[in-house]
């Protein structure tokens, strides 16, 4: 079995939280918006294997390093990963043609700061978004996702929230 942590949308943000969900993966994914070249070789440095594709917010830097799409395959599961993607349904246009022509069985996307774990039945494909894990957005609550993949599955799924996006919401509210 592989294990993985597969985070998206950090925008150059990374703290002691997320490093502690991600120790023990056999590799790290990252789906896009780093914000940062700098955050890829932390990333980079904390497991065996490191994968990642550039975002609408990253620069040069990171595409000179980071692909817009990544095809590969783990346990004999083929994954297809890109930033902008959708979900069941609902797919970018550019994703809906790659999961045509590619058929993975597992869609690794980000983008939407919505962490989102759907099946598609019409494709025979599962997607994954693990929301965001950096500060950046309006999103609520920091998350990325944590699993396995074994003989072709995935397994052990794990959604963790890594606490609320800003401070501010730590504010109680009056009369709440």
């Amino acid at each position: 079995m592989t294990r993985i942590a597969l985070l998206s949308d950090t925008h150059g943000y990374f703290d002691d939280r997320i490093a502690h969900h991600l120790r023990g993966a056999d590799e790290i994914w990252h789906a896009g918006d780093f914000g940062s070249s700098e955050l890829i070789m932390r990333l980079a440095a904390l497991a065996p294997t490191f994968r990642g594709v550039y975002g609408n917010i990253d620069g040069t830097d990171v595409r000179c390093t980071e692909p817009l799409v990544q095809d590969f395959a783990v346990e004999g599961l083929r994954v297809l990963m890109t930033h902008i993607g959708g979900y069941p349904g609902h797919y970018a246009p550019a994703a809906r043609q790659l999961l045509t022509q590619t058929r993975p069985g597992l869609f690794v996307c980000g983008h939407s700061h919505i962490l989102r774990v759907m099946p598609d039945p019409k494709l025979g494909l599962l997607t994954l978004n693990p929301g965001a894990a950096g500060r950046h957005g309006f999103h609520r609550v920091r998350t990325l996702l944590r699993f396995g993949i074994d003989r072709g599955k995935v397994v052990d799924m794990q959604a963790v929230e890594l606490g609320p996006r800003t401070a501010l919401l730590d504010v109680p509210t009056p009369g709440i």
